[in-house]
């Protein structure tokens, strides 16, 4: 039986929590964020759907202090992130030798790593106020370098957060108002990724390792570590695939019955469909709900998006008839792959990168917050959960409950 500090009994644990990756199991508190079955996604009490249109930088302010910014205290913010933002070309030169092969994450992988060589202070406040400024720029270094481009592009003192990162990429071919397409949808993507409540492998991956007194940069490669798995960050990835599959499923132009017909072959099939259903929610995902208005907005007439919305449209009432389906609605992995694609960004492989661009944010913050605040400034303590042994695991049930029992 677990308590919290006022002796309030929140859950029994049984047999039934082994070896379920402790989901559901309380094991601390996230000042950040939360997902609320019903409303989706809230940054510290605001839902998601409110704010995604904010500037970025307003909204990282918000999580790193809780209330947002007035018009001076986000002029000083974007002042202080562009003075951070300067990356020591080492870092650009690690980058450059490494083959141009392996996922792109292996490379993400790289530059925080080799970020924490260069730039580590060891202050968990500063360190993460620079991982913040930095991997925007070494994010783009990464595309660039690997897709052959040309050499990194330096940040800029005159433009804000997105607008600099779309700049630093250099999209070849993109035409002004393909920038400006882009730059929209990287300031509603990075917003929309910035957080996701304390749980999830990626954060929780991060904060544990940060338990063990690692820096900033070894806890944050390490939560990015568990971003680049399939089950965790590569989903939008696999979700643009899908659509893609679907699309030349019906011949290139999404219809209602042949898409309908589709998904239910590929049940049949025990094949996956991607992009819909969320660990917590029970409605449509809210985050899917803002980029797929943004779509509207931005690539209206493309044939990804245009399968996005017939997918929206058809799947939900075929999932909802499999009782076992909690949630058959649409996640964000559902629209944002199709909507990098359609604005510029065409190689799926880099859509986790830019995933962790902005979930190292989060992660980030939620590590200053353990290590520097909770518990009244002493920080949390390393993590060491229990694990029972039982020499044939979960068969040895009885053996399990009487040891939780006793």
């Amino acid at each position: 039986m677990t308590t919290d500090t006022s002796s309030k009994v929140l859950m029994e644990l049984t047999e039934a929590h082994m070896e379920t990756g402790l989901r559901g199991v309380p094991v601390g508190y996230c000042t950040t964020s939360y997902v609320d079955p019903q409303t989706g996604l809230h940054y510290v009490g605001r839902p998601v759907s409110e704010i995604a249109h904010e500037d970025p930088e307003a909204v990282i302010y918000l999580l790193l202090n809780k209330r947002f910014p007035d018009a001076a205290e986000l002029e000083a913010f974007r002042a202080e992130l562009k003075r951070r933002r300067h990356i020591d070309p080492q870092v650009f030169f690690a980058l450059k030798t490494l083959p141009r092969k392996g996922h792109p994450m292996k490379w993400f992988l790289h530059a925080i790593n080799t970020l924490g060589v260069t730039d580590a202070t060891g202050d968990f406040r500063e360190d993460c106020l620079n991982l913040i400024a930095k991997i925007p720029a070494a994010t783009a270094a990464i595309f660039r370098l690997r897709e052959g481009w040309g050499d990194p592009i330096l940040p800029s003192e005159d433009l804000n957060y997105m607008e600099d990162f779309v700049r630093m990429l250099g999209v070849p071919g993109l035409d002004a108002d393909g920038q400006a397409r882009l730059t929209e949808l990287m300031r509603v993507f990075d917003v929309v990724h910035l957080d996701h409540g304390g749980g999830n492998l990626s954060t929780f991956t991060g904060k544990a390792v940060a338990s063990g007194l690692a820096d900033m940069y070894e806890s944050i490669l390490a939560a990015m570590c568990g971003l680049a798995g399939p089950r965790h960050g590569k989903a939008n990835q696999e979700c643009l695939n899908f659509v893609e599959e679907c699309v030349r499923a019906v011949g290139g132009t999404p219809s209602e019955g042949l898409t309908r017909e589709l998904i239910q072959n590929r049940l049949a099939n025990k094949l996956l469909i991607y992009g819909f259903g969320h660990a917590v929610l029970k409605v449509e995902d809210p985050r899917a709900t803002v980029l797929i208005e943004l779509g509207e907005r931005l690539c209206p007439n493309d044939v990804n998006f245009r399968m996005v919305k017939m997918l929206r449209q058809v799947v939900p009432p075929i999932l909802s008839q499999n009782p076992r389906i909690a949630d058959p609605y649409p996640n964000v992995d559902l629209a944002s792959g199709s909507l990098l694609h359609a604005c510029g960004l065409e190689n799926s492989d880099y859509y986790t990168v830019l995933f962790g661009m902005s979930r190292v944010v989060g992660i980030a913050i939620q590590v200053v917050y353990e290590r520097c605040e909770a518990r009244m400034g002493r920080g949390t303590p390393i993590v060491r959960p229990k694990y029972l042994y039982s020499p044939k695991g979960t068969s040895e049930g009885a053996a399990v409950d009487a040891m939780i029992a006793g």
